[in-house]
């Protein structure tokens, strides 16, 4: 059995300002400094000046905490691209994949990290679908596919998860390194899942809630929504030399 030393945490940022600086803020509030091995925000060209400032803010009040967060240029293409990056670049036991909009809630990071803590060899998921009413501001349209497509993929993978898509979970560093990923645009969160799920990798829920971006414009449309269904066949077929880097 392994167990958590400290977690490394995936700040992806393109248009958010306050939002970076209000993520960083609650985290470093809420959590044992201890835990937290490190930040890593991670910008592109397309990353606002505003952002990049609010970054170096945020790096800032990190460091004066303690810890330390590196500014990683991505390599790879789109949202999941700029996480594979981040993955590949951190240095803690485990890893949060989390947003800087505040959709995902950066209050939860402490429970994330209490389950990993407990559970140091699973995963450990967000879900908005625990609680009633925790979504506010969503499309109304993705919210109706949103429900259907969860229990869709959990009964095709044979569990009972109920947020599957949600992008926003912890896992161990050797485990999110040891995956082939295929996908780089916003499918690329639900592969996180659904591959663990294949490789038999426990996930734990823990409840969220979810609130629409204040700042800048969501990169997931709605039509993009329907592209998560050619990751869910895939990976469902897949053998598992097809799903390690190294099998």
């Amino acid at each position: 059995m392994g167990r958590f030393e400290s977690v490394t945490i995936l700040l992806p940022t393109l248009n958010e300002t306050f939002s970076f600086i209000k993520t960083v803020e609650i985290i470093l509030e809420e959590c044992d400094h201890k835990d937290i091995n490190e930040f890593i925000a991670i910008v592109c060209e397309r990353t606002l000046k505003e952002s990049l400032e609010a970054i170096e803010k945020g790096k800032a009040m990190a460091e004066e905490a303690g810890i330390p967060m590196a500014i990683l240029y991505q390599t790879k293409p789109f949202a999941g691209g700029a996480v594979q990056d981040g993955i590949e670049a951190a240095k803690g036991s485990h890893i949060l994949m989390m947003s800087t909009d505040l959709e995902t809630d950066p209050h939860n990071v402490k429970d994330f990290i209490a389950s990993a803590k407990k559970y140091p060899d699973d995963m450990t998921t967000a879900s908005r679908w625990i609680n009633k009413g925790s979504f506010e501001g969503y499309n109304k349209v993705k919210y109706v596919l949103n429900f259907f497509f969860q229990k869709i993929f959990s009964a095709f993978y044979g569990v009972k998860l109920t947020d599957i898509t949600f992008g926003y979970r912890i896992a161990t560093s050797e485990l999110l390194n040891s995956i082939k990923w295929e996908e780089y645009k916003h499918p690329f969160f639900l592969e996180t899942a659904l591959k663990p799920i294949r490789l038999g990798v426990k996930i734990h829920e823990i409840p969220t809630g979810w609130v629409a971006r204040q700042e800048g414009e969501s990169q997931n449309s709605l039509a993009a929504t329907f592209k998560y269904l050619g990751i869910a066949f895939r990976a469902r077929f897949e053998k598992r030399s097809d799903i390690l880097k190294n099998p």
